[in-house]
């Protein structure tokens, strides 16, 4: 018989409920046993049990949403970062790494990454000293040097930073020619923006720190390419020509130094062999004076001696006009000069002796076709 039908199961329901009977070996009643976990609760709490299924267990519910609000306020801050915490919309403290707690909806936290480079990218056209126009790209890493005043004191650092970075750019660029943008001082456009750049965030209190300013490109606008590759070819064979008349110079100016150096220590000993020898000469004059004045016969045939020397050495053949006569009398110098030489080698005598032999031979000679020529006129 079903349980629902009349008179059937004396009333009950497979669930154990009905008139009052419960089936124990049913399943038990929900709210009954709601009931009984209400009851215990507040008896926990302080308040007095119920019976009815009405009342709720308002300080459970206060103990739980204290502590969901205990927990959302446990926050933890990393090695890397640092927390900007504002009470009521004021600025409170900025913590660094650790695990933290802050009351919600009364704190604010802002965590900030202090170690992370960033990177900012800018280009555009600007305007040299010379009037020109050059195109220009820099890029800036920075990093967060005060997390405060990155938060607090700009309302867009970034955006800040950018255009700071471009009226600084101008700035350097303004000032210096479009030759040294492009090539000699981009160097110097990277130091200077960095400066520049820096001095400005530091004005605005931007809690920014500029590590590397670097200047990827910077050329002639695409209008002007082709004739400033012109100019610049110039210039650079402008700066070869110079480099090789410079070592042309440098190898031809030393040489030149040497030689004037020569010819003046040449003149030098030149004057100073001079001098010495006028000194020598005069001091033999005077020597040969005071033996003049002693021997004067004896002085005059030896210069007279002398002379004849040295003009016989000098020369390799002799014509000698006899007085009286029409015949010219020839003198090898040479031949009889070898022979006194040779006279002397086989004597193995190789003294001065040897001009003065000649000398005589000559004289002797002289001496006997004078002396032919004479009797040769007695005779006519």
């Amino acid at each position: 018989m079903a349980w629902n039908e009349p008179g059937g199961n004396n009333g009950k329901d497979p669930w154990g409920g009905g008139g009052g009977n419960r089936n124990n070996d049913g399943p038990p009643d929900l709210d009954e046993l709601f009931r009984k976990v209400q009851q215990k609760l507040g008896g926990l709490f302080g308040g007095s049990p119920s019976t009815g299924t009405g009342k709720f267990p308002w300080m459970l519910v206060i103990v739980i949403a204290v502590l969901i609000y205990a927990g959302l306020g446990i926050y933890q801050v990393n090695a890397n970062e640092q927390a900007v915490v504002l009470r009521l919309g004021k600025y409170h403290s900025t913590e660094s790494a650790g695990l933290h707690w802050n009351p919600p909806l009364i704190d604010s936290v802002t965590k900030v990454n202090m170690t992370e480079v960033r990177t900012e990218r800018t280009t555009g056209q600007m305007l040299t000293e010379d009037a020109n126009i050059v195109e220009v790209v820099l890029t800036v890493q920075w990093q967060v040097s005060d997390a405060e005043s990155f938060v607090l004191r700009v309302r867009e650092p970034v955006k800040s930073l950018q255009e700071a970075t471009d009226s600084a750019l101008r700035h350097v660029v303004g000032s210096l020619t479009l030759n040294g943008v492009i090539s000699q001082n981009r160097t110097q456009v990277s130091t200077d923006t960095q400066q520049r750049l820096q001095e400005y965030l530091d004005l605005y209190q931007t809690g920014i720190r500029i590590d590397v300013v670097n200047l990827t490109d910077a050329k002639a606008p695409r209008e002007v390419q082709d004739a400033f590759d012109d100019v610049t070819k110039a210039r650079e064979d402008e700066v070869r020509l110079q480099n090789e008349a410079q070592a042309y110079a440098n190898q031809v100016i030393p040489v030149a130094r040497g030689q004037a150096q020569r010819i003046i220590e040449e003149a030098e000993g030149y004057k100073a062999r001079v001098v010495e020898s006028a000194r020598g000469e005069a001091v033999r004059f005077e020597k040969l004076l005071s033996e003049y004045e002693r021997a004067p016969e004896v002085t005059r045939e030896r210069l007279y001696l002398d002379a004849v020397q040295d003009v016989m050495s000098n020369t390799s053949k002799v014509m000698v006009d006899v007085e009286g006569g029409n015949n010219m009398m020839y003198l090898p110098l040479d031949k009889l000069t070898q022979e006194s030489t040779s006279q002397a080698v086989q004597r193995k005598d190789t003294s001065p002796i040897v001009i003065e032999e000649v000398y005589q031979r000559i004289v002797e000679r002289l001496r006997q076709d004078a002396a032919s020529s004479r009797r040769s006129q007695t005779v006519r």
